[in-house]
């Protein structure tokens, strides 16, 4: 029965000890994993691949935080990227609209070959220059000049009101038509 009990005795240690290397070979593996993936981030992220100012290598604590940071600055990198494309689409958009607009108006031009003969004289583009002008000096005449800053804040306020696409277009046609008024009154 001492036979028996010292080989059950020698089979229980044998198990244990064969679980015990199992479990170690299990950790030791594990561990190696953990250490290649330190490893091979810290050659990945650029701000880790340096050691620290001692000569050592950067713990594992340095490389998470160094990491992350990295990555967060390549998120915002990403996210203004992508801005700048919307940005740069929304330009190519409308420059393609405006391309669009200025064929129809080159195609409009040569299917009327006798309005391209009527050419406009300096002295009327001259006509058209001024009235524009003057309109434009008749509202600038009511800035306020006490100071530079009140000057430069007036001169400011009178650009955004008086020189907004829309407001010099409609300034514009207006003079034109008074222009179209006289010329066919003086034809008279």
């Amino acid at each position: 029965m001492d036979d028996e009990d010292s080989d059950n005795k020698s089979s229980t240690v044998s198990y244990k000890e064969r679980r015990r290397e199992a479990h170690t070979q299990a950790e030791q593996k594990r561990r190696d994993a953990i250490k290649k993936g330190y490893d091979s981030l810290q050659d990945l992220v650029p701000t880790c691949q340096q050691t620290d100012s001692s000569g050592y290598k950067l713990s594992k604590a340095t490389v998470l935080q160094k990491s992350i940071e990295y990555i967060q600055f390549l998120h915002q990198q990403k996210k203004k990227q992508e801005e700048e494309r919307n940005a740069l689409r929304k330009e190519v958009v409308a420059l393609r609209i405006m391309q669009t607009n200025y064929e129809q108006i080159v195609k409009a031009h040569q299917n009327q070959p006798g309005q391209t003969e009527m050419r406009v004289s300096d002295e009327t583009k001259f006509q058209v220059f001024q009235s524009v002008m003057d309109q434009l000096f008749q509202s600038f005449s009511n800035i306020s000049m006490s100071n530079f800053s009140e000057l430069s804040g007036s001169v400011f306020s009178w650009i955004e009101e008086n020189c907004k696409p829309q407001t010099l277009h409609e300034l514009v046609v207006n003079i034109l038509r008074q222009l179209d008024t006289q010329v066919k009154h003086n034809s008279r």
